[in-house]
Protein backbone atom coordinates (compact mmCIF):
# COMPACT_ATOMS: atom_id res chain seq x y z
CA UNK A 1 0.00 0.00 0.00
CA UNK A 2 2.84 2.57 0.70
CA UNK A 3 4.52 1.82 -2.92
CA UNK A 4 0.59 2.39 -4.46
CA UNK A 5 0.30 5.53 -2.33
CA UNK A 6 3.86 6.79 -3.39
CA UNK A 7 3.22 6.30 -7.26
CA UNK A 8 -0.17 7.69 -6.96
CA UNK A 9 0.85 11.09 -5.14
CA UNK A 10 4.08 11.47 -7.21
CA UNK A 11 1.48 11.20 -10.28
CA UNK A 12 -0.31 13.48 -9.22
CA UNK A 13 2.08 16.30 -7.99
CA UNK A 14 2.08 18.09 -10.66
CA UNK A 15 -1.38 18.64 -10.98
CA UNK A 16 -2.25 19.40 -7.12
CA UNK A 17 -1.82 22.13 -5.21
CA UNK A 18 -1.76 20.44 -1.67
CA UNK A 19 -2.28 16.76 -0.69
CA UNK A 20 -3.40 15.74 3.06
CA UNK A 21 -1.89 12.91 4.10
CA UNK A 22 -3.54 10.44 7.07
CA UNK A 23 -0.89 8.58 8.41
CA UNK A 24 1.85 9.05 11.10
CA UNK A 25 4.19 6.95 9.42
CA UNK A 26 7.96 8.26 9.10
CA UNK A 27 8.34 5.96 6.31
CA UNK A 28 6.35 8.53 4.20
CA UNK A 29 8.37 11.84 5.63
CA UNK A 30 10.94 11.27 1.85
CA UNK A 31 7.18 11.28 -0.08
CA UNK A 32 6.43 14.67 1.67
CA UNK A 33 10.05 16.08 0.67
CA UNK A 34 9.87 14.90 -2.83
CA UNK A 35 6.57 16.49 -3.41
CA UNK A 36 7.19 19.73 -1.63
CA UNK A 37 10.38 19.64 -4.23
CA UNK A 38 7.38 19.79 -7.27
CA UNK A 39 5.53 22.71 -4.93
CA UNK A 40 2.87 21.43 -3.52
CA UNK A 41 1.97 21.33 -0.20
CA UNK A 42 1.62 18.60 2.31
CA UNK A 43 -0.37 18.72 5.20
CA UNK A 44 -0.21 15.53 7.33
CA UNK A 45 -2.88 14.31 10.12
CA UNK A 46 -2.19 12.33 12.96
CA UNK A 47 -1.44 12.23 16.93
CA UNK A 48 1.24 12.80 19.12
CA UNK A 49 -1.28 13.17 22.38
CA UNK A 50 -1.62 9.10 22.46
CA UNK A 51 1.11 6.47 24.37
CA UNK A 52 2.57 6.14 22.27
CA UNK A 53 2.87 8.66 19.60
CA UNK A 54 1.21 7.63 16.33
CA UNK A 55 3.31 10.30 14.54
CA UNK A 56 7.29 9.88 13.61
CA UNK A 57 9.20 12.99 14.26
CA UNK A 58 10.92 12.92 10.69
CA UNK A 59 6.66 13.24 8.72
CA UNK A 60 5.68 16.01 11.28
CA UNK A 61 8.58 17.58 11.08
CA UNK A 62 8.86 17.40 6.80
CA UNK A 63 5.33 18.09 6.84
CA UNK A 64 4.00 22.20 6.05
CA UNK A 65 1.15 21.74 8.32
CA UNK A 66 0.87 19.08 11.07
CA UNK A 67 -3.17 18.44 12.66
CA UNK A 68 -3.30 16.37 15.51
CA UNK A 69 -6.16 14.45 15.36
CA UNK A 70 -7.10 14.46 18.97
CA UNK A 71 -7.50 18.76 18.52
CA UNK A 72 -10.52 17.69 16.30
CA UNK A 73 -12.23 15.70 18.49
CA UNK A 74 -14.48 17.57 19.35
CA UNK A 75 -15.52 18.78 15.47
CA UNK A 76 -15.03 14.76 14.28
CA UNK A 77 -15.69 12.96 17.41
CA UNK A 78 -18.97 11.10 18.34
CA UNK A 79 -19.61 10.66 22.34
CA UNK A 80 -20.54 6.77 23.96
CA UNK A 81 -23.63 7.22 22.92
CA UNK A 82 -23.39 7.35 19.42
CA UNK A 83 -20.73 4.91 19.60
CA UNK A 84 -23.24 2.37 20.75
CA UNK A 85 -24.70 0.25 18.08
CA UNK A 86 -28.29 1.93 17.55
CA UNK A 87 -30.76 -0.72 19.49
CA UNK A 88 -28.59 -0.10 23.15
CA UNK A 89 -29.17 4.05 21.48
CA UNK A 90 -33.28 3.81 22.02
CA UNK A 91 -32.60 1.58 25.27
CA UNK A 92 -33.74 3.65 28.94
CA UNK A 93 -30.47 3.88 30.80
CA UNK A 94 -27.70 3.27 28.09
CA UNK A 95 -24.45 5.14 29.02
CA UNK A 96 -24.99 8.64 27.61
Amino acid sequence: MHVELAVDMMDLAGRLDHVVLFSGDSDFAPLAAAVQRRGVRVTVVSTMKSQPPMVGDDLRRQADVFVDLADLSEIIGRSARERLPRFLQETPGAPA
